[in-house]
C-alpha cells in the first residue's frame, strides 16, 4: 500500500496543492513551506487516532483563519453570502493488498498510474493493463458548524461523496487497515510507553491482540493502601482535625474521614499514570523512560514504531526531522530501516546525512507561493553537472541550496567564505542599513569556478529558488550567460577578490591586520617587517591562504569605511532585493496598479 497522490485545500498555510508521491520520499524546502502541513493533512484523512481529538480542527487550521461564509462582492445588497470555506484533503492510495481490496470492495476504483486519471470505460478488461491499478480514495472534510458553534470533521470514502445520498464514513477500523503511522518532530515520547489509548504501546498491544487483565487487581491493591497513615508523619493528624471541623457543619452522610490514596482509581487515570521505567547508566536505578536523553527517547520511539511496522507488514510511515538529537550514522540507519520495514516511507529533513540517502526522483522539492499554492518540483541536473559530482559534493555544494529560498552562487571558496562575513560585520556596525545573509534567508554556494555559476543558477532557478551570483570581472559573453540564469549578478571590476580588497580599503586597516597576524615563517622570511609593507605582504598572504579564511578574517576586523565600497553596495542591494522596506513595496504595488490601469 502506498499514497499515490494528495490534494489539499484550505488547510493551514496551503490554499491548494496536488502532490504525487514516489514509493519512498523526502520532502524538503525552506521553513514554513508546508512540509509538516502535508503530513498533518494526510493524518487527518488516514490517521486512526487523529479524529478522536475534539474538535478535529480549529480556527487556525483553516487557510488564513477563514471559516465563516464569504460575502459575495458582486451580489446585490441583502443577498446570502457564499458557502463557508471547508478544509478538504483527498488521499489516493494504491498497491492495495488482497485483504484491503476485499474490505473496501465497492469503493475501490481503477487508476491509470501513468496519467493519474481514473479508468471510466465500460470495458472491464481494460483494467488488466499494467499501468492500471486498484486504488482507494479517502477524503477528509472539515468545516465550521454554526448550529453547534463548533468545528466538525470526518473522513469519507471519496466516491460516496458524489454517488451516495449519505456519504460513507471512513471509520477508525478502516484506517487501522490502512496503517498510516506519523511521528511528529515535536513529539516528546512521554506517552509512547504509557498505556493511554492511542499510545505506541497501546497500539502494539492491540495489534498483538493482548488485553492487559490487570485493572481490577491494581485498583484493589491501591485502594487498600493508605498513604501517609503513620501518625509520625503528621499528615494523618491534620486530616483528622479537618474531619472534626467538618462534622461541625455537615451531617455524617455528606462525607467524613478524608484520607490519601495513590490515584482516583479508575482505569482511564491508571492508563495515563502507568509508564515504563528504564535503568540509566551502569547501576540499578531506574527512571521514567521520558526522562532519558532526547536522542534515546527518539530511538526508543523509533524502535516501537518499527515493531508496529513489522506486525502490520503493509504500512505507510511518515517521520518529521529524523535527525533530531540523533548522530549522523543513526540518521542513516533510521532511513534504511524504515524503507525496509514499510511499504512507503515519507520524511521531512534538514540533514544532509538523511537527504543524501534519497535518489533524485525520491527528493520532492516543495515551494509555496504568496497566495498559498503549494507546488512540487524534481531535481533536474544540468548537462555539466554529472550525477556522480552531485553525489560527491552534495553536503558541501548542493544540500544547503536545496533547503533555502534564496541562493547566492559565489565564484570560489574565498568569495563563499568572505561575503557572509562582511555582511554580518556590516550588520553589526550599521544594522539600519545592512543585514546578515542569515537574516535575509540567503545561503552561499561555492561554484568551484566561474564556469559553473550559470549551470548552478539554472539548477536552483528551476527549483523555484531566487538566485544571485557573485564573481570577478567576466567577459561580456560570460557575463550575459550568467545574467540569463540569475536574478542579479554582483560582478566587480577587479581580476580577483584579493585585488578588490587591497585596492579599496585603507592603509590603517591593512597595517592593523598585518600587526595582528601570526605570519607563516616562509612569508616572514620574505617580509621581515610585514607592517612596513602591509599591502604587498598581505597580497602574498591572501594568495597563500586563498580558499581559506584569510580575506574573511581581514574583513571581520574592518570598520564600515574600511570595507570596500563595492562590497557595501552589494550588501545593501541584496538586502533591498530580499527584504524591501514596507513603504517601498507599497509604492511599487501602486505603480504597478497605475501601469495596469494605464
Amino acid at each position: 500500500m502506498k499514497i499515490f497522490s494528495v490534494m489539499i485545500e484550505n488547510f493551514r498555510g496551503i490554499q491548494s496543492a496536488k502532490l504525487l508521491l514516489p514509493d519512498h520520499a523526502v520532502l524538503i524546502g525552506d521553513n514554513n513551506t508546508g512540509k509538516s502541513s502535508v503530513f498533518e493533512a494526510i493524518d487527518l484523512a488516514l490517521g486512526p487516532d487523529r479524529l478522536s481529538r475534539r474538535p478535529p480542527v480549529d480556527e487556525h487550521d483553516f487557510y488564513q483563519g477563514r471559516y465563516l461564509p464569504n460575502p459575495n462582492p458582486d451580489a446585490p445588497e441583502g443577498a446570502e453570502p457564499g458557502p463557508a470555506p471547508k478544509i478538504t484533503v483527498e488521499v489516493t492510495i494504491t498497491n492495495l493488498s488482497p485483504e484491503q481490496e476485499a474490505r473496501f470492495g465497492a469503493n475501490v476504483e481503477w487508476l491509470n498510474t501513468t496519467t493519474g486519471d481514473f479508468y471510466q470505460e465500460a470495458n472491464p478488461a481494460g483494467v488488466d493493463a499494467a499501468e492500471i491499478k486498484a486504488a482507494l480514495r479517502v477524503t477528509f472534510v472539515g468545516q465550521y458548524d454554526p448550529d453547534e458553534d463548533d468545528f466538525v470533521g470526518n473522513s469519507y470514502f471519496t466516491r460516496s461523496l458524489s454517488e451516495d445520498e449519505t456519504p460513507a464514513s471512513f471509520s477508525k477500523k478502516d484506517k487501522q487497515h490502512c496503517g498510516f503511522l506519523f511521528l511528529r518532530s515535536l513529539r516528546t515520547g512521554s506517552r509512547a510507553l504509557s498505556l493511554e489509548h492511542g499510545s505506541l504501546l497501546d497500539i502494539i498491544l492491540r495489534l498483538k491482540e493482548i488485553r492487559p487483565q490487570m485493572w481490577e487487581g491494581t485498583i484493589g491493591t491501591l485502594a487498600a493502601f493508605d498513604v501517609a497513615s503513620d501518625p509520625a508523619i503528621g499528615i494523618s493528624g491534620v486530616l483528622e482535625s479537618i474531619d472534626k471541623s467538618l462534622k461541625k457543619y455537615v451531617p455524617r452522610e455528606w462525607g467524613v474521614k478524608p484520607h490519601l490514596k495513590v490515584s482516583n482509581l479508575t482505569r482511564e487515570h491508571l492508563r495515563k499514570v502507568i509508564t515504563a521505567f528504564i535503568a540509566t547508566g551502569a547501576g540499578d536505578h531506574a527512571a521514567p523512560f521520558f526522562r532519558q536523553g532526547t536522542g534515546t527517547i527518539n530511538m526508543l520511539v523509533l524502535a516501537m514504531l518499527s515493531q508496529i511496522a513489522e506486525d502490520k507488514q503493509n504500512v505507510i510511515f511518515a517521520m518529521e526531522e529524523a535527525e533530531t538529537a540523533i548522530p549522523p550514522y543513526a540518521q542513516k540507519r533510521i532511513v534504511h530501516e524504515l524503507r525496509k520495514l514499510s511499504a512507503q516511507s515519507l520524511f521531512t529533513s534538514h540533514s544532509p546525512y538523511v537527504l543524501e540517502e534519497f535518489n533524485l526522483d525520491e527528493t520532492v522539492i516543495l515551494a509555496r507561493s504568496d497566495d498559498g499554492k503549494l507546488s512540487q518540483s524534481k531535481i533536474q541536473l544540468p548537462e555539466s553537472i554529472k550525477h556522480k559530482r552531485y553525489r560527491q559534493d552534495f553536503r558541501t555544494r548542493f544540500c544547503e541550496g536545496l533547503l533555502s529560498r534564496r541562493v547566492l552562487i559565489a565564484e570560489g571558496a574565498t568569495e563563499a567564505a568572505s561575503f557572509p562575513v562582511v555582511a554580518r560585520r556590516l550588520a553589526e556596525l550599521n544594522p539600519a542599513t545592512y543585514a546578515s545573509l542569515e537574516a535575509l534567508g540567503v545561503c552561499v554556494i561555492d561554484a568551484g569556478s566561474e564556469s559553473h555559476i550559470a549551470d548552478l543558477g539554472t539548477l536552483y532557478k528551476s527549483l523555484g529558488k531566487r538566485t544571485f551570483a557573485l564573481c570577478d570581472k567576466q567577459t561580456d559573453a560570460a557575463k550575459a550567460t550568467i545574467e540569463a540564469q540569475v536574478e542579479r549578478l554582483f560582478m566587480h571590476d577587479e581580476k580577483g577578490i584579493e585585488d578588490l580588497i587591497l585596492n579599496n580599503t585603507t592603509q590603517a586597516a591593512l597595517e592593523r591586520f598585518a600587526d595582528q597576524l601570526d605570519w607563516p615563517q616562509h612569508l616572514l622570511n620574505q617580509y621581515p617587517n610585514p607592517k612596513a609593507q602591509a599591502a604587498t605582504a598581505l597580497g602574498a598572504y591572501f594568495k597563500w591562504s586563498k580558499g581559506n579564511w584569510g580575506i574573511a578574517e581581514f574583513l571581520a576586523q574592518c570598520s564600515e569605511v574600511e570595507i570596500p565600497q563595492w562590497l557595501r553596495d552589494a550588501c545593501t542591494t541584496l538586502k533591498a532585493a530580499c527584504d524591501p522596506p514596507p513603504q517601498l513595496a507599497e509604492a511599487d504595488g501602486e505603480d504597478l496598479f497605475a501601469d495596469i490601469l494605464g
